[in-house]
C-alpha cells in the first residue's frame, strides 16, 4: 500500500496549521505537507488526488509555492466526474493565471466541457473560462462561449454573458460577433440573465462602434421600457433590497444609458423621461436609494444636453451635501466639480452647503470642498467667499492652513476688482497664516504695493498695525518690513490718508523698534534678518534722528556667525559712517516695478528645463548661498531670488537703477535717474575723467545704442568673482568694501565696436515631422556669449497647437531663452515659429557647446513629445 495515499485529511491539515504558534513552525507543517503531496505526485495516486490538490489551494493562499501542482489540476479537469472537475477547474483558477504557458494544455480540455450536456460542467468550464482566459484561448474557444448564450438554462447564459466579457476585453475584433447574441439577451426576464446581458452590451459599446449605433436605432426603446417597469414594479420579495426592487438591475441599466445617450441627442431625448422619473421617485432614506441617484445623475450629466434635468441633478447633488454621510457628500462633491463645467448656475445655488463642507472634521471632504469653491469663484461672488474663507483660516487645523491659504491667495490674485480689496485680504492672510504663504505670494504683493503709488501710505500702516498683533508670522514680517523701509516717512507723518483709516501717532523710534525686533527674534532666518538691515540703512536716511541708533542695531550684526549677515553689516556701517554724501542716492526708493512681466514669468513663461541661474554658486561654511554681486543687488533692495531676476544676469536690476529702457522706443532719462547713474558710475570707478565716462556711458545706455553690452559691462564690474571683471577693471576687487572705497580716476574700458566671425547655420534637429535650424551671431567684444535663433518647421500635413520648445545646457552653460513668435505651427512648412536663444559659455575656447531640447506640441488632439541632443554645433562657438 502506498504510504502516502491516506495522507492527512484537509481539516486536520487546516487544524495543525493553524495551531502553530510561531512561523517556523507553520513553515514545518507546510514542508511535511508539500513533501507527501510531491510523493503522492510522483506515485501518479488518482485516488487522493483531489485531496491533495484542495490541500495544495489552501498552502497557495497561504503564501507559499505550489508551482509542482498545476499538472494535477488538469488532470482532474479531464476526469469524467463532476467533483473532480470541481476542484480541478478551482485549482486551475488559483494556481495559473494567463501568463502560465501550461494554460495552453487545459484549452481542449475546456472546449470539450463547454459542448457537455452536463449543465453544471459547461458552468465549471465558463467560470474558469472568464477567470483567466488568454487572447488566444478567446479566438479558440468563442464559437462556443457563443452558441451557449442561447443555452437552455437560465445560469448557464448568465455565465457566458460574463465569460464574453472577458472575450473582447481580450480580443476586441471579436466583440462583432456578439452583437446580436447579446442584443437578444435584453429581451430575457430572468433578471440575472438581464443584468449580465446589460452589462454586457455596456462593454460591447465602449470597444465597437457598431454595436453601439446598432443598440441605439434598436434596443433604447426596450431598455426605456425595462427601467419603467423596474422603477413601477410591485413589491417583489425576490429582488427587493431596501424597499427598492433590484437596484444592481437599475445601475447596470442607467450606466448603459450612460454610454448610449452621450453625443446623440435623439437617445438622450428618448430616454429624458425616465431619468427625470427615477431622479424623482427614488427614495433616498436608504443606501441602495443613494446609489441609484448617484448613478442617475452621472448619466444625466453625460448625456446631451437637456437644462432641466441637469438642475434636477444638481439639487440631488445638493441633498447629498446635506446627509450625515461622509461618502455620499464625497463623492456629490466630486460629482459637482464635474457638474459645475456643464451649469455653473446650477452649482452656485448651493454655494452655501459647500462652504459649509469647507469646515467639515473630514479632511478629505474639506480638501475636495476647498477644491471645488476655488472653482465657484469669479469676479461677481469673490468678496463673500474669499470673505467666508479667510474668516474660517483664523479657526482652521494647523494642517489645513497650507491648502486653505494657497486657495485664499490665489482666489484673491485672480478675481481681485481693486488694488486696495487685494491688498487688505492679502494683510489678513498674513496676519492669521502669514508662515503658510509661498514666497512667490508675498513676492506678487509686493509688486503690487509698488505699482499702487495713492496706497503707499495706506499700506504701510496697515501692515504696521498687523505686525504688532502677528509678529510671530515670519511672512508678515517680511513685508511689513519691506513696507517700512520703502515709505517710513509716510508711516511717521501719517501722508496719504484714506477716507476709510483712522488716524495713527507713530514716531520714528516706533518704526525702528519694529524692524529691531524681527532683527533679534530667535526664529527669524537669513532672509528676514537681511531684510531687516536693508530697511534699517534705508531709514538711516529716512529717519535722521535714529541714525545713531540704526548704525548700533547694525553694528551688533558685526559679531553674527552667519557670514552674509557680517558682509552686509560691515558694509551699511560703512555707508552710514563714511559715505553721507552718496547714501540718501543709494537708499532712493525702489522704481516700479513691471507688474505684467513678473505675472508673466510667475505663470511659466520660462520653461523649466531652462538653466537662468548663474551657473555654480560657491559654497560658504555657513549654508548661505549667493552670487559674489549679491551685496550690491541686496543694497538695491532687490531680491536676488530666481523667481524675480528677469533674465539670467544681474543687468536689468542696474537698469532698473539707471531707468534704462531697453525696449525699441527711444526714451531719455530724467534728471534723477541721471544723477542716481552718476553716483553709482562714480562709485565703480567707470572712465577716468567721470564726467567724460559717465556722460558718454549713459548717452551711450538711454539711446539704445550697445546697450546690452555697457549692461554686461556693469554686471561684470558688480560681480567681483567673475573672471572678466579681474581681467579688465583693476579697480574692481573683491567686496563691497572696495568697490565703497574705490574713488578716483581709473582707465576707461574700451568698448569693442568692432562686428564679429560668421557661423554657419545647422540643422539642430530633423524627424519625420519636424525640423529645427539653428543661427548664429556673437554680440560684440563679447566672444562668450552666443546668440541662437532657432526656427521650427512642420514637416507634416497636420497642424501643430500648444508648441513648446525647452532646453537644457551643463552647468559650465547659461542659457536666458526669449519667449517663442507663436505656439501654433501651420502645416507643411507654410510658415514658421522663432525663437532666441542667448547661450553664455564659461569654458569658451576649451569646452564647446552642448544643447539637449524636448519639443511638446499637440497633433490631431494628440499630445507628442520629441526629445534630441545638439552635438553638431560650429566650432569657435
Amino acid at each position: 500500500m502506498n504510504p502516502f495515499s491516506s495522507g492527512t485529511r484537509l481539516r486536520d491539515m487546516i487544524r495543525a496549521i493553524r495551531a502553530c504558534k510561531t512561523a517556523a513552525e507553520e513553515r514545518a507543517v507546510v514542508r511535511k505537507e508539500c513533501a507527501s503531496i510531491r510523493a503522492a505526485i510522483s506515485e501518479d495516486d488518482p485516488d487522493y488526488r483531489h485531496r491533495n490538490l484542495a490541500k495544495l489551494m489552501f498552502i497557495h493562499m497561504l503564501g507559499y509555492p505550489t508551482h509542482f501542482g498545476q499538472m494535477e489540476c488538469l488532470k482532474l479537469i479531464a476526469s469524467p466526474g463532476f467533483p473532480e472537475k470541481r476542484i480541478g477547474y478551482l485549482g486551475l483558477m488559483l494556481l495559473l493565471d494567463e501568463r502560465q504557458e501550461v494554460l495552453m494544455l487545459v484549452t481542449n480540455s475546456i472546449k470539450q466541457d463547454l459542448n457537455q450536456t452536463n449543465q453544471y460542467i459547461v458552468g465549471l468550464a465558463l467560470c474558469a473560462l472568464g477567470n483567466i482566459c488568454s487572447a488566444e484561448m478567446a479566438r479558440d474557444l468563442a464559437p462556443e462561449v457563443e452558441r451557449l448564450l442561447q443555452f437552455r438554462d437560465p445560469n448557464v447564459r448568465k455565465k457566458a454573458a460574463l465569460c464574453t466579457i472577458r472575450i473582447i476585453k481580450k480580443v476586441p475584433d471579436l466583440a462583432e460577433n456578439f452583437i446580436n447574441p447579446a442584443a437578444a439577451l435584453l429581451k430575457e426576464k430572468h433578471h440575472g440573465v438581464l443584468l449580465t446581458g446589460v452589462q454586457l452590451c455596456t462593454e460591447i459599446c465602449k470597444v465597437s462602434t457598431e454595436a453601439l449605433e446598432y443598440l441605439r436605432k434598436k434596443c433604447i426603446t426596450g431598455l426605456v421600457k425595462v427601467l419603467r417597469d423596474l422603477t413601477n414594479s410591485p413589491y417583489a420579495p425576490e429582488y427587493d433590497i431596501s424597499g427598492i426592487t433590484d437596484p444592481f438591475l437599475h445601475i447596470r441599466l442607467l450606466k448603459l444609458f450612460h454610454v448610449l445617450g452621450h453625443g446623440d441627442a435623439d437617445a438622450s431625448d428618448t430616454m429624458s423621461d425616465i431619468l427625470a422619473q427615477v431622479a424623482t421617485k427614488t427614495e433616498t432614506n436608504k443606501n441602495a436609494g443613494n446609489a441609484i441617484l448617484y448613478e442617475c445623475v452621472a448619466t444625466i450629466l453625460s448625456i446631451e444636453d437637456n437644462g432641466g434635468l441637469r438642475v434636477l441633478a444638481v439639487n440631488i447633488l445638493g441633498r447629498f451635501l446635506s446627509s450625515r454621510d461622509n461618502n455620499i457628500r464625497y463623492v456629490a462633491l466630486n460629482m459637482l466639480m464635474k457638474a459645475i463645467a456643464l451649469d455653473s448656475q446650477a452649482v452656485q445655488r448651493h454655494r452655501a452647503t459647500i462652504l459649509e463642507c469647507v469646515k467639515d472634521p473630514d479632511a478629505s471632504i474639506r480638501k475636495r470642498a476647498l477644491e471645488l469653491v476655488y472653482l465657484l469663484v469669479n469676479e461677481s461672488n469673490v468678496k463673500p467667499l474669499t470673505k467666508e474663507l479667510v474668516d474660517y483660516l483664523e479657526v482652521s487645523e494647523a494642517e489645513f492652513k497650507g491648502d486653505l491659504t494657497a486657495k485664499i491667495c490665489s482666489i484673491v490674485e485672480k478675481f481681485s476688482p481693486e488694488k486696495i480689496w487685494y491688498i487688505d485680504q492679502m494683510v489678513k492672510v498674513l496676519t492669521q497664516a502669514g508662515n503658510y504663504v509661498k514666497d512667490e505670494v508675498w513676492h506678487a504683493l509686493i509688486i503690487v504695493i509698488t505699482n499702487a503709488p495713492n496706497l503707499h501710505g495706506y499700506t504701510v500702516r496697515a501692515l504696521y498695525k498687523a505686525v504688532q498683533t502677528a509678529g510671530g508670522q515670519e511672512t508678515l514680517v517680511r513685508v511689513a518690513v519691506w513696507c517700512i523701509g520703502e515709505y517710513g516717512e509716510m508711516l511717521v507723518g501719517n501722508s496719504g490718508m484714506l477716507d476709510v483709516e483712522e488716524r495713527i501717532n507713530v514716531t520714528e523710534a516706533d518704526a525702528v523698534d519694529v524692524i529691531e525686533t524681527a532683527i533679534r527674534c530667535h526664529s527669524s532666518d537669513l532672509t528676514t534678518r537681511a531684510m531687516c538691515l536693508i530697511a534699517l540703512l534705508k531709514l538711516s536716511s529716512r529717519y535722521p534722528s535714529c541714525t545713531k541708533r540704526i548704525n548700533d542695531i547694525i553694528l551688533q550684526q558685526k559679531g553674527s556667525l552667519v557670514l552674509e549677515l557680517q558682509q552686509r553689516a560691515i558694509e551699511f556701517n560703512s555707508i552710514i559712517e563714511r559715505h553721507e554724501k552718496i547714501r540718501s542716492a543709494l537708499v532712493e526708493r525702489m522704481p516700479v516695478l513691471d507688474e505684467a512681466t513678473y505675472s508673466g514669468r510667475r505663470a511659466g513663461s520660462v520653461p523649466a528645463a531652462v538653466s537662468t541661474s548663474q551657473g555654480a554658486l560657491p559654497k560658504i561654511p555657513n549654508g548661505v548661498v549667493k552670487p559674489a554681486s549679491a551685496a550690491l543687488v541686496d543694497l538695491l533692495d532687490l531680491s536676488s531670488d530666481a523667481d524675480q531676476a528677469p533674465s539670467s544676469s544681474g543687468g536689468d536690476y542696474l537698469q532698473d537703477l539707471l531707468g534704462v529702457d531697453l525696449a525699441p522706443a527711444s526714451q531719455g532719462t530724467n534728471q534723477t535717474d541721471k544723477r542716481g547713474a552718476d553716483v553709482l558710475l562714480d562709485l565703480l570707478s567707470i572712465g577716468a575723467p567721470p564726467a567724460q565716462s559717465s556722460s558718454s556711458m549713459l548717452d551711450m545706455l538711454s539711446s539704445g545704442q550697445d546697450n546690452k553690452s555697457a549692461v554686461g559691462m556693469l554686471d561684470n564690474l558688480a560681480s567681483p568673482s567673475a573672471p572678466s571683471a579681474q581681467a579688465s577693471s583693476p579697480g574692481a576687487s573683491s567686496s563691497m568694501m572696495d568697490l565703497l572705497d574705490g574713488f578716483g580716476p581709473s582707465p576707461s574700458v574700451p568698448v569693442a565696436e568692432t562686428n564679429g566671425p560668421t557661423y554657419p547655420s545647422i540643422v539642430a534637429f530633423e524627424s519625420n515631422s519636424l525640423k529645427i535650424t539653428y543661427k548664429f551671431s556673437k554680440e560684440p567684444g563679447n566672444p562668450q556669449t552666443t546668440i541662437i535663433e532657432a526656427q521650427f518647421v512642420n514637416k507634416s500635413p497636420d497642424i501643430y497647437s500648444n508648441f513648446v520648445f525647452q532646453a537644457a545646457v551643463p552647468k559650465f552653460l547659461q542659457l536666458h531663452m526669449d519667449p517663442a513668435s507663436g505656439n501654433i505651427l501651420p502645416e507643411s512648412g507654410n510658415g514658421s515659429i522663432t525663437q532666441k536663444l542667448r547661450v553664455s559659455n564659461s569654458q569658451h575656447g576649451k569646452k564647446s557647446l552642448v544643447m539637449r531640447m524636448r519639443i511638446s506640441y499637440k497633433a490631431n488632439d494628440k499630445d507628442v513629445l520629441e526629445e534630441g541632443q545638439v552635438n553638431n554645433f560650429p566650432r569657435g562657438l
